[in-house]
């Protein structure tokens, strides 16, 4: 282990640029100041390796031009060129240039969240700027940055070793070896190739032990940009609902080309013209493709995804979203998830004596002043954790002015903690003694093996920790040894330790904690304690919170459990005690064995298998290891349960919007297939031409993405039971129900625009009438899609009976608003009318 920071020599590392390395002139103690960082990135800009190109306006309107419909569009303004009808094709191609723009805008406004998205996603780094310990995004460091690197994090740039403490590396990203390999303090007169073992390089994972770092290069000058490898290369497979609605938008195509040849050929049979068969099956193509549903599901999780971040949590994968609504199990830790992640002393136990730290405490007896001694020299010097922040304000506050402050004292070695053996121990140069002071912490049945109590002494202590446990309190054992030789043991097992005493630790529970869980009770999702503290600890806090802790089921049982058994077990089991985070990932996977979709909570390095085989994994934003939130599907912004419920709510409320949106496009493209399609083969003069259809479009697409986008969440939306596992967006029910709307309003218009016709009035006016019915019964449907619910409860499964009517809608009202006063003024303004093929209504009665 090596503390002491080294300061290399400005000409140390060659390939780096001067101003890159700030060497000797580099203030360890304060970092770079604001200014600095200001000019260092104006000379080698951010920390980016090969990052995705920003999207532009330009290739938003390149995707938007491939579409098949604009293509269609163009065709048929083509068509009508080469028919000599100028105007008609003047008309269309303005109202294309109008649904380009709309779509680029809306492409181009959901594009630009995504990219918002992700920049909050991106690796983070702790810095140290002007004298302040900076928690920063990664693109931001510059060279002469000094960053401090923890266990879990992603290594953020390249840069030469100035602290470790036990730090491991695996840098299998760069040379495809698995095996961590370990760092220590670089040497100054050394070039980098020659002291690989000082360096860190960016990308590596950091798999043990905590250190720092003074940054020599960022981005395409670091070690990774210059074997032109990225982070962000990887592209996110479709989810499964992008898949399902690719599949249903291909089958429609499908479909739509087999009517729209078939249409061609009735009109040339019918009229013995090719080229208005072929706009017919233009304008039956472009009813028919329902080109809104790709746009829809990427509008509809796009902003989702930003209405969660405003909750807290920040979507990492946009398939989460559609997996929140059908969570059924919630694994949760307990420290920072359901408590404050607060610790502060409240009981200590040494000498055979017991004494509880409370307001009331005036002073602690001076028999506790060697447990807080130890407690104090078995943690960091510079804690970041809570607990140990807490061990050392209680020891200024008790220990000022005893002796037992050893601020002379330098940690020499130190043994981490483990999974086999869940205790730390740290050995400090005392230089008025003639030995080395060994201080360990940690489980307490671990301290007792490490000291070789007997049975029975052992039996007396954890008898101690279960009444402290009881009461809530996390417990931790503390024990001391002396080192006289030269050299150090492998393991703490080597040490004489003996047995100094017992601290208890309050972490209290999060006020809002108990009303969030009783929401997901009462929503049908079981919310499932799994802590590595004692089964007294996790009954108390499960108790508070709301959680069923009559029966505990310990680590030790999960392990001597084989799959089937433990299977059986989890069925009625709600809180899991001192388990270990293997243990962890057997839980998860007997959940999704047992058919239940399970979210996890996480934090370390070793909760990563677990979060990456949870259906949904979340990760604790601000304490949790930089590998836990990149295999996490949801980040926690900040470390508390009622953003995990607010997500789910939103994640629900995203879905059964998105069934409406869906349902409602099924609806509306059947009176639109209709009119084009049956006048044709019935013989009557076409009732829509691609004018029409666009005009519909204008309608249909703002509905869709806007409306029901923001339709408010229903009252009982979290006292319905999750959504079934495996269940399809597009149901049977959902087109069925659609399509039975939309067949109610072709038959109006078409039974309308017949009658017209037999009872022989002109055909403008049989037109006008019939396209403005279909106008109006398009907007009708937007009120039978969002009532439909209410009114056919018994059509549902009982997971999608609305047992209320939906609030008010603001964007509804606007968007009929608009629609209202086009079709307003295309009624009114001769001009417009005459393009559309229609008869104003000032020409009404002329045209009867």
């Amino acid at each position: 282990m090596q503390t002491n920071p080294v300061d290399p020599a400005p000409g140390a590392v060659s390939g780096y640029a001067e101003p890159a390395w700030p060497g000797k002139h580099a203030d360890m103690k304060r970092g770079l100041s604001s200014a600095q960082v200001e000019a260092q990135r104006a000379q080698f800009g951010r920390n980016v390796v090969d990052s995705t190109a920003r999207r532009t306006w330009w290739r938003t309107l390149w995707e938007v031009l491939r579409e098949p419909m604009f293509l269609l569009l163009l065709a048929a303004s083509g068509i009508y060129l080469v028919l000599g009808d100028v105007s008609e094709a003047l008309t269309l191609l303005a109202f294309v240039a109008g649904i380009v723009f709309l779509t680029v805008f809306q492409s181009h406004r959901t594009a630009q969240v995504l990219d918002s998205l992700r920049e909050l996603s991106a690796p983070r780094a702790q810095v140290l700027r002007d004298g302040q310990r900076q928690l920063v995004c990664a693109a931001e460091l510059v060279p002469g940055d000094v960053v401090f690197v923890d266990e879990g994090a992603r290594v953020p740039a390249d840069g030469a070793v100035t602290e470790a403490h036990e730090l491991g590396v695996d840098e299998s990203l760069l040379t495809g070896e698995s095996v961590s390999v370990n760092k220590s303090v670089a040497r100054a007169d050394a070039h980098p190739e020659e002291d690989p073992g000082g360096q860190l390089f960016f990308g590596s994972m950091v798999v043990q032990g905590q250190g720092q770092m003074i940054v020599t290069a960022t981005g395409p000058n670091t070690a990774l940009g210059r074997i032109g490898k990225s982070l962000t290369g990887i592209t996110e497979a479709r989810s499964p609902l992008q898949l399902e609605t690719r599949t249903f938008v291909n089958r429609f195509a499908s479909v739509a080309i087999g009517l729209c040849l078939l249409l061609v050929v009735a009109y040339r049979l019918r009229s013995g013209e090719w080229l208005p068969g072929v706009l017919a099956g233009i304008t039956l193509a472009m009813g028919i493709l329902p080109e809104e549903i790709p746009v829809i599901l990427t509008v509809f999780m796009a902003l989702g995804a930003r209405r969660i971040a405003n909750e807290g949590v920040l979507t990492r994968r946009m398939s989460a979203i559609e997996t929140l609504g059908q969570t059924s199990v919630l694994c949760v830790d307990k420290t920072g998830t359901l408590t404050q992640n607060r610790m502060s002393v409240r009981v200590l136990f040494a000498q055979g004596k017991r004494q509880v730290i409370d307001q009331a405490t005036q002073r602690i007896d001076g028999a506790y002043h060697e447990l807080i001694e130890y407690l104090v020299l078995a943690s960091e010097i510079e804690p970041v954790d809570p607990m140990e922040c807490a061990f050392h304000e209680t020891g200024r506050a008790e220990l000022a002015g005893t002796g037992r402050l050893h601020e002379d004292w330098s940690l020499v070695h130190e043994y981490a903690l483990t999974p086999e053996l869940p205790a730390m121990s740290h050995a400090w140069h005392t230089p008025e003694l003639d030995h080395h002071a060994v201080a360990c912490k940690g489980a307490p049945e671990a301290v007792c093996a490490l000291c070789h109590l007997d049975e029975r002494e052992t039996r007396s202590v954890l008898e101690q920790v279960a009444q402290m446990a009881s009461g809530g309190l996390r417990v931790l054992g503390v024990a001391k040894a002396r080192h006289s030789h030269p050299d150090w043991p492998e393991k703490q097992h080597d040490f004489d330790f003996s047995f100094v005493g017992l601290v208890g630790l309050l972490d209290p529970v999060r006020p809002e904690v108990a009303g969030a869980i009783a929401q997901c009770q009462a929503a049908g999702i079981r919310v499932v304690m799994i802590t590595g503290d004692y089964p007294s600890t996790a009954r108390a806090i499960a108790a508070e919170v709301g959680i069923d802790g009559t029966r505990i089921m310990s680590g030790q049982e999960v392990a001597a459990m084989n799959d089937a058994r433990l299977r059986e077990a989890i069925k009625n089991i709600d809180v899991f005690a001192r388990v270990k985070p293997e243990q962890k990932l057997r839980l998860v996977n007997a959940f999704r064995e047992s058919g239940q979709v399970v979210a996890m909570t996480g934090d370390g390095v070793n909760d990563a298998p677990a979060l990456k085989a949870a259906h949904i994994g979340i990760a604790m934003g601000l304490r949790g290891a930089e590998v836990a939130r990149e295999v996490a599907s949801l980040v926690l912004l900040r470390d508390d349960f009622a953003p995990i419920v607010s997500a789910i709510r939103l994640g629900r409320r995203i879905y059964a919007n998105l069934v409406q949106a869906i349902s409602y496009t099924v609806a509306v493209h059947i009176p639109m297939i209709a009119a084009t399609m049956i006048p044709v083969l019935v013989g009557w003069p076409p009732m829509l031409a691609p004018v029409h259809i666009v005009f519909l479009q204008l309608v249909i697409d703002p509905v869709c993405s806007v409306v029901f986008e923001n339709e408010p969440e229903r009252e009982n939306l979290m006292r319905l039971p999750p959504r079934r596992a495996g269940a399809r967006l597009l149901s049977n029910r959902a087109i069925v129900q659609g399509a039975a709307a939309g067949a109610v309003v072709a038959m109006l218009v078409l039974g309308l625009y017949a009658g017209l016709l037999a009872h022989d009035y002109p055909m403008p006016f049989a037109r006008t009438l019939a396209f403005v019915s279909l106008v109006v019964g398009n907007v009708a449907l937007i009120f039978v899609i969002r009532l439909l619910p209410r009114f056919l409860p018994r059509l549902l499964p009982q997971s999608e009976r609305r047992a209320h009517a939906p609030r008010q809608n603001r964007y509804l009202w606007m968007v009929l608003g608009v629609t209202g006063v086009a079709l307003l003024l295309l009624m009114t303004v001769p001009a417009l009318a005459r393009l559309f093929g229609l008869v104003p209504l000032l020409d009404l009665d002329a045209a009867v």
